[in-house]
């Protein structure tokens, strides 16, 4: 569709021959010779552009430049303007004008002056749809908990950093929702956020894909590729599972931190960034570090400032809330509205090992077979209905003989070892224990 240009002169003879100009150029034109009626054509007619001239009579230009950014705080405005009055025009930029034109113009400058604008405009429009799909894609943090209130907090300080964050939790905790908080309350929000799934990719082409590549670098490099780091210049990188990287990939990204600087696969220019990196893994990092399949000196560069999003059957308190959230994100959709206090309490007693993605999923597929405005019990997975009983319904076999109570605390440390793979954090949260109480007790039972 044709960009609409209106033209504000009380000079008629100015009038036709800027309209005709315009409409050689494919434009739709609007033509007002008078400032009142030209802001009447702002709000009915909403234009791409306007040409506005300075000296008019009645509503001089700088007046009708001050209610048209009421009308439209974003409207590209040019201001026509003679010799003598090339001050007021920079003042009239000041207050919301895109740029100025002297008279008598160079009516080829003219039209670049209004190419560039309206690109400009169509470019930041482009970036604030691009950012509210950021934020309908990702979400926000939803929640009552004091865990999560207090992770929003320090979201919020951590923010207004430049600081590295490593975000930690389970699969399906949140860390990319996290990632885009921190960059959409920073002050490089107007920027790039460019995400890179390290797990996703085998290392040359990692490689590739963080740093680009010059044309001929490997087989299939037909052209220079810029990587995510180029990229994100100026901006984040959201660097998610990052445990998985490679030993040898670990070591050029440490150097990206420390130097600030890398090279494209296969050239030699020193290329350097201003990038904010954010990573995320849901691997005991500690753990990694001790068996030599992390960097300790990556790690340190990383975790700068650490944030840990716990899951979802820590905080259960915020299951109603994510719920009713995700029941509105999908619900319009086919036309449903509520959730059935029989399916709300399912939902609060299962122990969802897929954290908030599986109860985004649960809900959306629950939204797309229910056949009226209610989700009830028979619109959830079945897995729902078999949640483990609590602590308080476990029962015990109690010999006649009795038993030894260390050695069934040493039993139940090995089974809970067992069923997390030997994943310590993990176990101590099937025992209901911290770690550190869990190290504790399995020294005092010789288990390691």
């Amino acid at each position: 569709m044709a960009s609409k240009i209106l033209i504000i002169d009380d000079e008629e003879h100015m009038c036709w021959a800027l309209e005709r100009a315009m409409r050689q150029e494919g434009y739709q034109t609007l033509v007002a010779t008078r400032g009142l009626t030209g802001l009447d054509l702002i709000r009915d007619e909403q234009p791409s552009l306007v040409i506005l001239d300075l000296r008019m009579p009645e509503l001089d230009g700088m007046e009708v430049l001050k209610k048209a950014k009421k009308i439209n705080p974003k409207l590209p405005v040019i201001m026509l303007t003679a010799h003598g009055t090339i001050e007021t025009a920079i003042e009239a930029m000041k207050i919301g004008a895109t740029d100025y034109i002297t008279k008598p113009f160079d009516l080829d400058e003219l039209k670049l002056v209004i190419k560039q604008n309206l690109l400009l405009s169509q470019l930041e429009t482009e970036v604030t749809f691009l950012r509210s799909e950021l934020t309908s894609k990702y979400g926000n943090f939803v929640g009552q908990s004091k865990v999560i209130q207090d992770i929003i907090a320090l979201i919020e300080r951590v923010a207004k950093s430049n600081a590295s964050v490593l975000i930690t939790g389970e699969s399906g905790t949140g860390k990319e929702v996290a990632a885009v908080a921190i960059h959409q309350n920073s002050p490089r929000s107007n920027e790039p956020f460019i995400p890179v799934n390290c797990a996703a990719l085998p290392e040359q082409l990692l490689e590739s894909e963080l740093f680009g590549h010059e044309r001929g670098a490997f087989t299939g490099a037909t052209s220079r590729k810029l990587g995510r780091f180029e990229l994100a210049d100026k901006g984040t990188i959201f660097l998610d599972e990052i445990a998985e990287m490679s030993m040898n990939m670990q070591a050029k990204l440490l150097r990206v931190l420390q130097e600030k600087t890398f090279e494209r696969v296969g050239g030699t220019e020193i290329l350097s960034v201003d990038v904010r990196v954010i990573a995320a893994t849901n691997r005991q990092m500690d753990e990694a570090i001790k068996k030599g399949h992390f960097r300790e000196d990556l790690f340190y560069r990383l975790n700068v400032i650490h944030i840990h999003l716990p899951p979802l059957r820590e905080r259960k308190e915020d299951i109603p809330l994510l719920a009713e959230h995700f029941l509105q994100k999908f619900g319009h959709t086919y036309q449903v509205s509520k959730i059935s206090p029989e399916a709300m309490e399912l939902l609060c007693k299962y122990h969802w090992p897929g954290n908030i993605r599986e109860l985004q999923n649960v809900i959306e597929r629950a939204t797309i077979i229910c056949r009226d405005n209610e989700i009830r019990p028979e619109h959830l997975p079945r897995d729902l209905y078999a949640a483990p009983k609590s602590t308080s319904d476990i029962i015990v076999e109690f010999p006649e003989q009795g038993l030894s109570l260390e050695k069934l605390e040493k039993e139940l440390i090995l089974k809970a070892l067992e069923k997390s793979g030997g994943n310590q954090t993990k176990a101590a949260q099937l025992l209901g224990i911290t770690r550190s109480a869990l190290l504790y007790r399995s020294q005092k039972h010789n288990i390691f």
